[in-house]
């Protein structure tokens, strides 16, 4: 039986070393109980020769552990083994765990820190700074109004020929205040004149709806149940609904319709030696400069049958031909122009309108077509073809063949009366009878009737006359009844011309005078040629289609509109005369 001493572990190199005593030679002997260490001291004393302790004596030799149970005692001790490189590869990775915590964060972390820090003093120190200058910033002091240079007079003198050159504006308009705010939206179209506007706002009143105008010609389209706010009325005109209208003059919407018309002349204006330079802006169009000049108001001369207009000529003193000056100028006038001599902005008072605001958009501007009362989509006149004279020429045997046709009448023969009406015509007998209705006077209707004998008319209640509305009254009754028919043998206003006109065009046609091919058109769908014929009495056109058939008549009336006769091919009953009307010998054939 082996009884060698059993080898102490060899200790473990991740362990810090221990302080404890030896029972050998140069040290005190250890005490303590049998099988414990007392201060480090590692003596077995229960289990005699069993050799376990930490040390021997001074002098020995290091001590070194056997080998296990059951091999020769050679004092080596076997550490291929895998316990033991597993315990020392753990005891590696604890070294370097506590090495680690030992040292701190790595650099890159510290590097992180550093950067962070950085940065959250740059934000304070930005916010900081911010602060400050918005707590201590200050507007630059405005340049001080000034005399125009030479460039700048130049400019202001050429906005209105600018205008002109530019022939069309988007605009918007806003005149009055509060209550009495009245808001334009459309385009002017300087090269005709021709305004085409939707009229809002709550001061609108009976002009809310659309409007035309060209020169001192107005004529709208109400719509009273619009909304408030204006938008911009539809590039092609509703064809029906519109009538000849008057503003009072220098009141509502007529210095604003003229400020408008008077933004454009043909020529320069003169120095006007009051005009200022105010400011420089930026508006959505570019930069601009603000100037400071009187407006002028000028009234010229309006036409016999039409109701006086004024015109306004904006930073000028001159007048234009056939004008009277009434020099009114308004120091407030404000002008935004750019470095074109293009106007952007325009701000005055008038006189019974309050101050006004007009905002150009130089960049809308479509061609404008005028309705059909102020003459239609404009065109180049030029003389008939060949083949335009010879339909023409047949014209007369094509309505005879044809026999007749319903009729629907629009005509605005003046500031006053706008007339409507339906009925028939017929060219084989050369007789018309129409109901016509007086806008001004829903509650009657005017019974017209055409013969061989003349002209006559008896007025009716509307609910005798057809049926119907003001703006679409029904066809007359039949028979035609007996009452006061007032008869005259020739025609003798704007209504008797245009009927005595539709009936004599089954006559000779193209010997009344010069004709002219105005512009091609569409009437119901169809394409026609607009021929217009000019006689000492009256200007009519003819819209012709292109199978020699005729769909409508229009008379150039003394209000300086068009009033036009729709015709549609139908069959016409007999249109006898009225029972009580005279007779006598007929018209001389054509138009008076």
């Amino acid at each position: 039986m082996d009884t060698s001493a059993t080898p102490a572990p060899e200790p473990d190199p991740g362990d810090p070393p221990r302080r404890h005593r030896t029972g050998t030679t140069g040290g005190r002997r250890g005490t303590g109980r049998p099988g414990t260490g007392r201060r480090g001291a590692d003596t077995d004393a229960g289990r005699p020769g069993s050799g376990r302790h930490r040390g021997g004596s001074a002098s020995a030799a290091p001590t070194t552990t056997g080998r296990s149970a059951g091999a020769p005692a050679s004092g080596r001790t076997d550490t291929s083994g895998p316990s033991s490189r597993t315990s020392r590869t753990a005891d590696a990775s604890d070294v370097t765990d506590t090495d680690a915590d030992a040292v701190g964060p790595s650099p890159a972390s510290r590097r992180r820190r550093t950067v962070l820090l950085l940065l959250g003093l740059t934000a304070v120190t930005s916010a900081t700074a911010l602060v400050i200058g918005l707590l201590s910033w200050a507007p630059d002091p405005p340049e001080p109004a000034r005399p125009l240079t030479v460039a700048e007079a130049e400019r202001l003198a050429a906005i209105r020929v600018t205008n002109l050159r530019d022939l069309r504006s988007g605009v918007h308009v806003t005149a009055g205040t509060g209550a009495a705010r009245t808001e334009l939206v459309g385009w002017v179209d300087w090269s005709r004149p021709l305004l085409y506007l939707d009229v809002g706002g709550p001061g609108a009143g009976a002009d809310r709806g659309l409007l035309q105008s060209t020169g001192s010609v107005l004529v709208i389209r109400p719509d009273p149940t619009a909304v408030p706010t204006p938008a911009a009325p539809p590039l092609v005109p509703p064809p029906d609904r519109w009538r000849l209208h008057r503003l009072t003059p220098g009141a509502g919407l007529a210095p604003v319709l003229d400020l408008l018309r008077g933004l454009s002349a043909d020529r320069p204006d003169p120095a006007d030696g009051d005009a200022r330079w105010v400011a420089r802006e930026v508006l959505a169009a570019g930069p601009v400069d603000v100037v400071s000049a009187p407006l002028h108001t000028t009234t010229a001369p309006a036409p016999a049958s039409a109701t006086p207009a004024s015109s306004t000529t904006p930073g000028s003193s001159g007048t234009p031909a056939g004008s009277t000056a009434e020099a009114a100028p308004e120091p407030s006038t404000r002008y935004w122009l750019d470095q074109d001599a293009r106007l952007h902005k325009l701000t005055t008072r008038l006189p019974g309108v309050g101050p006004v605001t007009v905002l150009l958009n130089r960049v809308d501007r479509p061609t404008l077509r005028p309705v059909d009362a102020l003459g239609g989509r404009p065109g180049l006149p030029r003389a008939l073809t060949d083949a335009e004279q010879r339909r023409v020429a047949r014209l007369p045997v094509r309505l005879r063949a044809q026999g007749g046709a319903t009729v629907t009448l629009s005509a605005p023969v003046g500031t006053d009366t706008n007339l409507r009406g339906s009925g028939w015509l017929s060219w084989t007998a050369g007789t018309a009878y129409l109901a016509v209705a007086d806008l001004g006077a829903p509650e009657r209707r005017t019974l017209l009737h055409r013969a061989a004998a003349g002209l006559s008319r008896t007025d009716v209640p509307a609910e005798a006359s057809g049926g119907g509305t003001a703006e679409t009254p029904g066809r007359p009754p039949l028979p035609v009844p007996a009452g006061t028919w007032r008869p005259t043998r020739s025609a003798r206003d704007d209504l008797d011309l245009l009927v005595d006109a539709a009936v004599a065009a089954a006559g000779p046609v193209a010997q009344r005078g010069a004709a002219l091919r105005i512009r091609e058109d569409v009437a119901d769908g169809r394409i026609v040629d607009v021929v217009e014929l000019r006689t000492a009495a009256a200007r009519l056109r003819y819209w012709i289609e292109r199978d020699g058939s005729l769909r409508r008549v229009e008379l150039h009336t003394g209000a300086g509109v068009w009033a036009q006769l729709d015709l549609s091919p139908a069959v016409v009953p007999r249109l006898d005369p009225p029972p009580t009307a005279r007779t006598g010998s007929p018209p001389r054939p054509g138009v008076r």
